[in-house]
């Protein structure tokens, strides 16, 4: 299985506002960078995004390593998500999941792949996070 590092951000003008979301994909001495917007988002939909469209850019299963800013999308993945589909996608407290289309969408897109999370706090010098950073912000520029 290749291995893959994988660092994503997403930026949001306002809350919602116009957002977009980065992702850079580092295999070896090969990079990739991807980024994109929308115009009426969240930061966190940005978020789930960049995982998204960054697992969606990969063409075989992969051993991945993500590094997020975002808890929302660290403990969405590694502590809510197997309760949300058991429930039918409704929280502990039984009211429906925000953003579940990107949920869906991510549960769907990590099925092929060992992923590694990892937390990295934001705006604090981590190179990978800057980039990413960077990618989603060109992301909002780009609409």
């Amino acid at each position: 299985m290749n291995e893959i590092t994988i660092f994503t951000d997403g930026a949001c003008k306002g809350n919602p506002g116009p957002g977009g979301w980065g992702a850079l994909l580092v295999a070896g001495d090969n990079e990739k960078e991807l980024f994109g917007g929308e115009n009426n988002t969240t930061n966190n939909r940005m978020e789930l995004m960049a995982v998204i469209q960054a697992l969606s850019a990969l063409k075989r299963p992969c051993q991945i390593t993500i590094h997020t800013d975002s808890k929302y999308v660290l403990k969405g993945f590694t502590e809510w998500l197997a309760g949300w589909k058991a429930n039918g996608w409704r929280t502990a407290a039984k009211a429906p999941v925000k953003n579940v289309d990107l949920w869906q969408a991510l549960d769907a897109a990590q099925s092929q792949h060992q992923i590694t999370w990892c937390w990295v706090k934001g705006h604090s010098g981590d190179a990978g996070n800057e980039r990413a950073d960077q990618l989603a912000n060109r992301g909002v520029e780009s609409l």
